[in-house]
């Protein structure tokens, strides 16, 4: 997508809680964008792909985002996928 087509948003935040964080406002921004991507995906609502770009990152560095926070990568349970192995 070219930036012309970006659309941004501003969110105002207290300067205190970057210092909570132990983030810098670019940092925190970076971590919302990814915890909001991980969240969505989670939930079913975006695709791996789609959140991988809602975060900012390649694909390989979302399923590492999705890793380190305890998300399965895979959302297919395993009765799923036998289903659809028998319908073909």
């Amino acid at each position: 997508m070219s930036e012309a087509n970006m659309t941004t948003i501003a969110y105002e935040f207290d300067p205190g809680i970057f210092g909570a964080l132990r983030l810098s406002p670019n940092e925190f921004a970076r971590e919302m964008r990814i915890a909001a991507a991980v969240q969505w995906y989670a939930q079913g609502r975006v695709s791996q792909g789609r959140a991988a770009e809602i975060a900012g990152i390649c694909r390989a560095e979302f399923i590492d985002e999705l890793f380190q926070r305890k998300v399965p990568a895979c959302q297919v349970t395993a009765e799923e996928l036998l289903e659809e192995l028998r319908e073909e």
